[in-house]
């Protein structure tokens, strides 16, 4: 056996190849990871073993295209597949470019800046993407021009010719491009030095160990999925359990059976997630559950709410849910991921602060049963020797205690910058205190302060819009929102979020065409403004605000001040033409419930609410279909089945991408079969996809009775 197969440090590892090399050595046949495929029960596994073969293999393919030193876009759906071609990459000196893939007739515009950005050469995915933007890379010449590899069809006997090469904790690892604008894509170059430094952070702050046992369903194109769920395990040499995004959204109930059914105790995600776990697990569900062994229940990527603590405790509590395991902590992808986390030991630090202190930048603590007070969940402290400083974002002096101001940050797992953009590395990545010369400093755009060494996040300096976890830059839905009709004046439109019952709501304010004010139809142009945001970018709109012609909020210069427009859209002071907002308190919800309850009646089926086995006592006629997506989207939007068009686009209703998603969850349970997540994307209004599954039942129906 050749010797440079397992020629690792005795002590320490720089790189993550290092790391994989002497788990391969010391634990060959520990499952390291293990993939539902059906986000339930089908399993598939990786040894340290087999992936290190499969890494070499993959490596030596790379290295005979020439690609080392070349970026290498990852296109892969959740699975195993995606670690193997992230290390493949790192084994091969190559630099990965994790993203997920589009759907099939998806725009590829974020594709398209990503790959222009990071100079990417070759693209690894599977067969089944490349047959989905197969007629798309046709007609964009940027996508066509990469080396796509198809690494399901190479071999692994190649593992032997596989030579280490010369990489140390300073070389590239992958280049993470932030969510967010399209026009512009960002991506943090993170070094294998970034990368171990984060991971003992995060064991430190977690107070990890070889009992640990992780499980998930984070993204793993995504930082939290990939560092968390991935790398960490690799770290610890511990196992991790996974499942797909689509698969907890369409079922919540599946991350919580994951973690009853492996003991896990370590896992997580955004705020929603666990608010989603509350809201779709029934009584009968929890009854399932055992979660005692959940030591590490992590919230982080958006506002972890105090709220959804309580809410989430109490629900799960008799299911052995202790409170104490909520885990809020801090981080982002140009801190490679972990910035600050609390005690594992001591529940989550809840803060009541003076809303109008707040408002001046101010931190006047009060109790939790004052009026006009916030309550602010901390989000820990930084471990080992990163440094975290409030500093003016003005004035780049440190913050005096008791004043917000913009959260910088110091230690070695801040990355490298931007990739090829030297001058925004330059304004983010080397900030210095000029009171004290201190430096250099992560800036991190968002804004906080320090009290009794916990940090507390109160909000962003820039006007990033973050809902469910993601990143949605205001300027690229403001130009969506500006082509969606011809009534709408261009450069004159302001997008942010606003706080509605603990969730952050999109809103739009848009000044109107002078020409359209006399004769305005206001529910085409929000119509169009909804399905325009649906569509590019997967978000449901709250609020539409339409304005008399040349008077949304700008500054002297021209630019549009969001700041401003959300002042004027909570206190009422716009000079308002036309408006919509999605209120539940547009329909009685009695009222809805009986109007539901009279469409399944014309159908002849008057309990709905039957979703389990009793359901299939119907016949899933293309009407009973119809009928069921009507009433279920009726009661998600809080409308009147009546006001739904059956031939209009789910995009028309403003229906986003997790709740199309969760509703054909909901959809497969009723009809009693498997339902594939993309349905509402090929067909894209309740009339299509109640034709398509009637035929598909009738088909099955057919089939069982010649088989009988």
């Amino acid at each position: 056996m050749d010797n440079n197969l397992f020629s690792v440090p005795t002590r320490g590892e720089a790189t993550l190849v290092d790391l994989l090399r002497k788990r391969a050595l010391q634990q060959p046949r520990q499952v390291a990871y293990t993939f539902l495929v059906d986000g339930e029960t089908e399993e598939v596994s990786l040894t340290y073993q087999a992936l290190d073969q499969k890494a070499r293999s993959l490596a030596v393919f790379l290295q005979s295209m020439k690609a080392t030193g070349e970026r290498a876009l990852l296109l892969y759906p959740p699975g195993l597949e995606f670690i193997v071609a992230f290390f493949g990459c790192l084994y091969a000196g190559v630099t990965a470019v994790p993203v997920y893939p589009p759907r099939r007739n998806q725009r590829m515009t974020r594709l398209q800046a990503i790959v222009k950005d990071a100079q990417a050469s070759f693209a690894l995915t599977t067969t089944s993407v490349l047959t989905n933007i197969e007629h798309s890379l046709k007609q964009e010449p940027e996508l066509a021009a990469l080396h796509y590899i198809d690494t399901e069809n190479l071999t692994n006997n190649f593992g032997q010719d596989w030579q280490p090469l010369k990489i140390s904790m300073h070389s590239l690892a992958f280049l993470q491009y932030t969510s967010g604008s399209t026009g512009t894509p960002k991506g943090v170059m993170v070094s294998h030095g970034n990368l171990l430094h984060n991971e003992e952070m995060i064991k430190t702050a977690f107070q990890h160990t070889e009992e640990t046992i992780f499980a998930g369903w984070l993204p793993l194109f995504h930082d939290m999925g990939l560092i968390g769920n991935v790398l960490q395990p690799l770290y610890l040499g511990i196992p991790s359990f996974l499942l797909s995004p689509t698969a907890f959204l369409q079922k919540p109930l599946r991350w919580l059976m994951a973690i009853s059914r492996y003991k896990a105790t370590t896992s997580g995600g955004p705020n929603f997630a666990y608010d989603l776990c509350v809201d779709k697990i029934t009584s009968s569900q929890r009854s399932q559950l055992d979660l005692s062994n959940w030591e590490v229940a992590f919230s982080g990527s958006e506002p972890v709410r105090a709220e959804t603590i309580e809410r989430f405790s109490a629900t799960f509590e008799d299911c052995g849910f202790r409170r104490s395991a909520f885990y809020p902590c801090y981080g982002m992808a140009e801190a490679t991921l972990f910035v600050s986390g609390g005690l594992k030991t001591a529940p989550p630090v809840i803060c009541s602060l003076k809303d109008k202190a707040l408002k001046q930048n101010f931190v006047e603590t009060a109790r939790a049963d004052q009026e006009d007070t916030r309550a602010i969940v901390g989000v820990g402290r930084s471990p080992l020797d990163q440094k975290i400083v409030i500093a003016n974002p003005e004035s780049l002096t440190k913050c005096p205690d008791g004043e917000i101001g913009e959260i910088w940050v110091c230690g070695l797992s801040v990355a490298g910058g931007y990739w090829k953009k030297p001058q925004e590395t330059q304004q983010t990545f080397n900030a210095q205190l000029q009171d004290t010369g201190e430096g250099p400093f992560l800036r991190t755009g968002d804004l906080g302060f320090l009290l009794d060494g916990e940090l507390f996040v109160t909000g962003r300096i820039k006007d990033m819009i973050i809902i469910r976890g993601q990143n949605h830059y205001p300027q690229d839905i403001e130009l969506t929102v500006q082509k969606s009709h011809s009534a709408l004046r261009p450069n004159c439109s302001a997008a942010f979020s606003v706080d509605i019952e603990g969730v952050e709501r999109l809103v739009i304010v848009q000044d109107v065409e002078r020409s359209y004010l006399r004769q305005l139809d206001v529910d085409e142009v929000v119509r169009a403004i909804r399905q325009a945001v649906s569509e590019q970018h997967e978000l449901q709109v709250y609020a539409v605000v339409l304005l008399k012609t040349a008077s949304i909020p700008k500054t002297s210069s021209g630019k549009i001040q969001r700041h401003a427009c959300r002042d004027g859209f909570l206190n009422g002071s716009l000079d308002v033409v036309g408006d919509w907002t999605a209120s539940p308190q547009q329909i009685d919800l009695v009222q809805l419930q009986q109007e539901v309850e009279a469409l399944w009646e014309k159908v002849g089926n008057s309990d709905e609410s039957e979703t389990d086995g009793e359901s299939l006592k119907l016949d899933f006629t293309e009407e009973v279909i119809a009928s069921w997506l009507v009433s279920h989207l009726a009661l998600s939007l809080k409308v009147s089945p009546n006001e739904i068009d059956i031939q209009e686009p789910f995009a028309a209703y403003g229906l986003d991408s997790a709740g199309a998603v969760s509703m054909t969850g909901e959809l497969a349970e009723w009809l009693g079969c498997e339902i594939e997540p993309i349905l509402f994307w090929e067909y894209p209004n309740i009339e299509s996809v109640a034709n398509h599954l009637a035929e598909e039942y009738s088909s099955l129906q057919t089939a069982s009775q010649v088989l009988s």
